[in-house]
């Protein structure tokens, strides 16, 4: 699970009996749905009732695919990541959205609201976005009609004289969260906390690279 997350076992599962360690090799982490081992690459599962990350195995996730809506409680994130080349975001569209720092990621919730999420001195701050705000942005960038909501955000990162625009699962998301909690500083974060948020587009780009080169070769 992303580090710094909270995950509750279901309540299924809170009866069963303790397991015995693992033996050498076998995956430490288990499904939070079925308890069977899941390793590094697995995918998550969204609470939409708690907000939280769940850790699914293979099956699990079969389970949840092809169905947007994830039934009422859980929805599959995806995990599809997507740079945005020739997003258009000039500074009035950016300072209509209201957020005081130059990175921070959206969320569209099923009822259409938008959340931004960004660092502060005082951890993550949540601010609701408004509306008349993102559909201009929207309408500056049809891409944004297909961002699934709950589950993907739009992240940007202006800070730095970088110029990221990205859609990215929710739990890559969680991932740049968790850095700035551990690595930032003061009151603009540091050069380590920087460094690391640089390291994390540089690790995207480079994984959307590869998966690109990986399809040429079929």
């Amino acid at each position: 699970m992303t580090p710094g997350l909270s995950t509750p076992r279901l309540a299924a599962l809170a009866s069963a009996p303790p397991r015995p360690a693992p033996p050498p090799g076998e995956a430490v982490e288990r499904c939070e749905l079925c308890a069977e081992p899941v390793h590094d690459a697995h995918r998550h599962l969204l609470d939409l009732e708690k907000g939280e990350l769940l850790c699914a195995c293979g099956a699990c996730t079969l389970l949840f695919d092809g169905r947007p809506a994830g039934g009422r409680h859980y929805r599959l994130v995806p995990d599809l990541r997507r740079e945005l080349t020739g997003f258009h975001l000039d500074g009035p569209l950016w300072a209509g959205l209201g957020i005081p720092v130059d990175l921070a990621f959206f969320t569209v919730s099923g009822t259409g609201e938008v959340t931004a999420r960004y660092p502060s001195p005082a951890g993550a701050l949540h601010a609701a976005v408004h509306a008349a705000s993102w559909r201009r942005l929207a309408e500056a960038n049809p891409v944004l009609a297909e961002l699934r909501p709950d589950v993907e955000a739009l992240v940007v990162h202006r800070a730095r004289d970088a110029a990221e625009h990205w859609i990215l699962p929710i739990d890559d998301c969680y991932r740049l969260t968790a850095l700035l909690r551990e690595h930032w500083t003061g009151f603009t974060g540091g050069d380590a906390v920087w460094h690391h948020i640089g390291a994390f587009f540089t690790e995207l780009t480079a994984a959307r690279a590869a998966a690109g080169e990986k399809r040429g070769t079929r």
